[in-house]
């Protein structure tokens, strides 16, 4: 059993769920990736995403395309994201996913990304533009180097395609809440759309799901814990890292927010 299988077992058996910070690696601070990682944990995250900076990032808003600037100024690489993993690894098991556009890993070969995946310690893969029809290479070799495949499921979704998604995602989901990209919202969804979507979700998943994309506050977290497995936050906390002075402001930042999101 992987890291994340681990995980979600042990939230549905003490009825949790998950709250999954998303983090751009060497944004605010170049050199902070490391230790951003061990602020997430110290504020209870679940699992965490970590994205892979790219020059054309389709899925994403204003906030996480000027993180993923700065952190390519910052000299961001998928070498430097690894090493980062590698280090946490040493006395951490927390789950780290990497999410990320097909391009920088077809530059880097499919093989070879993975296996370093691997030996870094990454548990996951989320590559927004790779629909699973056209993943075949990349779930053949994430098999091969235990690296778990997550896909993603949209509002406009239809049952018969949520069940192909679930079956095609290694251990669970990944639910965007609206359609279009990235970004902290004050409204999460409107006119039940989200809630009947989620019941859809869960009607046709085997697996766990969580839901994404515009969660920026504990009752947006609350809402969507009711009906999936987990809640991601991205935007929200990338706010609120920028806004940081220093790198101890930003990690303190970093554990106070996170911890403010899970509900009592």
């Amino acid at each position: 059993m992987n890291r994340i299988q681990k995980k979600f077992t042990s939230l549905r058996s003490s009825g949790g769920k998950a709250l999954i910070p998303y983090v751009t690696p060497e944004y605010p601070y170049k050199g902070i990736t490391l230790a951003l990682l061990r602020a997430l944990e110290e504020g209870n995250a679940d699992l965490v995403e970590v994205g892979i900076p790219f020059s054309d990032p389709l899925a994403d808003g204003e906030t996480i395309q000027h993180s993923s600037e700065i952190a390519l100024k910052n000299g961001v690489t998928v070498a430097r994201i690894l090493q980062a993993v590698h280090e946490f690894r040493r006395d951490s098991e927390l789950p780290i996913l990497l999410m990320g556009y097909v391009n920088p890993i077809l530059r880097m070969g499919i093989g070879k990304f993975l296996e370093e995946c691997h030996a870094a310690g990454v548990d996951g893969l989320i590559v927004p533009d790779l629909p699973p029809e056209e993943a075949s290479e990349v779930t053949s070799l994430s098999r091969k180097y235990e690296i778990s495949n997550v896909f993603l499921i949209a509002p406009t979704t239809s049952d018969e395609r949520i069940r192909e998604i679930d079956g095609h995602s290694t251990d669970f989901s990944y639910c965007v809440s609206v359609t279009g990209v990235t970004g902290a919202r004050t409204e999460l969804g409107s006119g039940g759309g989200l809630d009947a979507f989620r019941r859809r979700v869960r009607k046709n998943a085997q697996k766990p799901f969580v839901v994404g994309f515009g969660i920026s506050q504990q009752a947006h977290v609350r809402r969507v814990w009711e009906l999936a497995d987990g809640a991601v936050v991205g935007s929200s906390l990338i706010n609120v890292l920028g806004k940081a002075v220093s790198e101890q402001q930003a990690l303190r930042a970093a554990v106070d927010f996170l911890r403010s999101l899970r509900p009592s």
